[in-house]
């Protein structure tokens, strides 16, 4: 049986992408006592904001992680600054409320291509990029993805997002097999509702009301919810966990 190394108490090194709000932020939170944090989004003022919070040690590295070139600097940056990495946790990305069908085709291009590059792309570009980087036998991928993977989403606008967001679960297979024998486990965890977010908080009763209606459990998510579940994955209790996508939505189908 192989025993996995993962480090104790709060001696991890954990790199955090898109950590400069909503969800991103949230488990930037959660995980900051129990380890070091590197943290990436294109806010750089967000993003030191945010380290002189948090309880623990965080670096800062403000990157486009839709430029290939921009993850593999903050990739090698991180390594150099921390050493060996033992959580990527990828959550940068973006939805947007535009309905494809009524759109002209040229936007509907540019669009397309937009959501796949913000929501899919740029977590394979930070996958492969810290890769080498991570702890054998003990690393952690943790990718976000949405329910919308699996319903093609509740709302007009969804189908560039929710596409790009199953490809994230397709990744997360890849991944998982193509890592296992180095002892790193690659896994999703795919939110409901989330309703505080900055996206979500604009909502209107109109929008929240029949999302929380169809949600089993009476109630929206919320970002805690999310980053609780990644910390579960992160943990040496889920060594024996990976290729998974973990719903964390209410009882939502």
């Amino acid at each position: 049986m192989t025993t996995q190394n993962i480090p104790s108490g709060n001696s991890r090194v954990i790199v955090v992408t898109g950590a400069s709000s909503g969800i991103g932020k949230q488990i930037a939170i959660t995980m900051s006592p129990t380890g070091d944090l590197a943290l990436i989004a294109r806010r750089k003022d967000r993003l030191d904001e945010l380290a002189a919070d948090l309880p623990g040690k965080a670096t800062v590295h403000p990157a486009d992680l839709t430029d290939p070139e921009q993850v593999a600097e903050a990739a090698a940056e991180i390594k150099e600054r921390h050493g060996e990495i033992d959580i990527l946790i990828n959550c940068a990305g973006a939805r947007p409320d535009r309905v494809l069908t009524s759109m002209e085709y040229a936007d509907v291009v540019n669009l397309w291509d937009q959501q796949v590059l913000l929501n899919l792309t740029s977590a394979a570009y930070t996958s492969f990029a810290f890769a080498p980087f991570l702890r054998r036998n003990g690393g952690r991928i943790i990718n976000i993805s949405s329910i919308a993977a699996v319903t093609g989403g509740r709302r007009p606008g969804s189908t560039a997002y929710a596409a790009a967001k199953a490809g994230v679960h397709g990744l997360t297979l890849g991944l998982s097999r193509e890592l296992a024998e180095q002892g790193i486990t690659v896994n999703t965890v795919a939110p409901g509702f989330i309703a505080d977010t900055e996206f979500t908080g604009a909502w209107g009763p109109e929008i929240t009301g029949p999302l929380i209606a169809e949600t089993p459990v009476g109630r929206a998510g919320t970002v805690h919810d999310i980053a609780d579940a990644v910390a579960f994955l992160a943990s040496a209790e889920a060594s024996f966990i990976t290729g998974a996508n973990l719903g964390v939505n209410g009882g939502t189908r």
